[in-house]
């Protein structure tokens, strides 16, 4: 149960004064070490990047999971009073870090290192988007990229909210395709058997198309940004949806599943334990290396391409 964590990290985001030094404080007065925060500037304002790294019993001998907490902003003062919808991912993200920082305290260190990142801003813009507008973020997608996926990362789970569409309309929340270098892989079995396990319910898929694993600032249409870690790293992507029956605009207040955020975080956390002992796969190495044998690298994908 992961609840406790989730309530104190919604506490601590909804307010305009928050920012990654005081995100740090809670996380190192928990018992973590390796926490870093560093401001980026946009042309639209600025936002806290942060990064916790939290070491495994087998440190570098077992694998490392990433886990990113993909959003616009926080907030969207002065627009908007309170947390909004889109802050989902970065709600997850921490409440992840601060409950494996807990039960590090109490002895069940994980097998393997996580790393996990997101960003901090509560005063982000509106863009308008169809069907229902979606946050802005105050810096450029590559420079959060180059933020937040580390090279480290031999694995990534990438959570964003993902309730602005018509794709996928289920409370709770939803996983993609794997995504690696280009290819959209199919749905990893264990993935899908660890969220059946958490969720007790049957595990619930999003459909994502080419123009989603491409980066933003290409002119594609975009379901949003989840996927997009997966054009910064030759890791496997796997995103993690936060989902709703309706539509809900990401700048909507008073938005935000305190129980399915939950279910998230024990989602993520089993998944980590299990990755870092080998038991759970994103993808099947043998048959991705014969879909590039048999039709190529697709890595172009992960670039703006050839534009004219």
């Amino acid at each position: 149960m992961a609840l406790k964590q989730v309530i104190e990290i919604y506490e601590l985001l909804d307010s305009p004064k928050v920012n990654g030094q005081k995100v740090a404080s809670l996380l190192i007065g928990r018992g973590l070490r390796n926490v870093e925060v560093v401001t980026i500037e946009g042309e639209r304002g600025k936002t806290d990047s942060i990064k916790i790294w939290i070491e495994g019993i087998n440190g570098g001998n077992a694998p490392t999971l990433g886990i990113i907490g993909r959003l616009g902003g926080i907030g969207a003062r002065p627009h908007q009073i309170g947390l909004v919808s889109d802050a989902d991912g970065g709600i997850a993200s921490l409440s992840i870090a601060l409950k494996l920082a807990d039960m590090k305290e109490q002895g069940d260190a994980l097998p393997g290192d996580v790393i996990v990142a997101t960003h901090l801003c509560p005063f982000s813009p509106i863009i308008p988007h169809d069907p229902v507008p979606f946050m802005g973020s105050p810096v450029d997608m590559k420079s959060l990229n180059d933020h937040e996926v580390d090279p480290q990362m031999e694995a990534i789970l990438s959570i964003d909210a993902t309730k602005g569409n018509r794709i996928i309309n289920e409370r709770g929340f939803a996983i993609s395709p794997t995504v690696k270098e280009g290819y959209i892989l199919r749905v990893s079995e264990d993935l899908l058997r660890i969220m059946e396990y958490t969720t007790g319910r049957r595990p619930r898929v999003f459909a994502i198309t080419t123009q989603d694993i491409t980066p933003y600032g290409n002119g594609l249409f975009h379901l949003n940004s989840i996927m997009q870690p997966s054009t910064a790293t030759r890791a496997p992507v796997v995103g993690v949806a936060p989902t709703t029956e309706s539509t809900v605009p990401g700048c909507a207040t008073g938005a935000s599943q305190i129980v399915d955020i939950e279910e998230i975080v024990r989602f993520c956390i089993e998944v980590a334990k299990q990755f870092g002992t080998g038991q759970c796969r994103f993808y099947e190495e043998e048959e991705f290396k014969r879909l590039v044998e048999l039709y190529g690298p697709m890595n172009h994908l992960q670039t703006l391409g050839g534009r004219k």
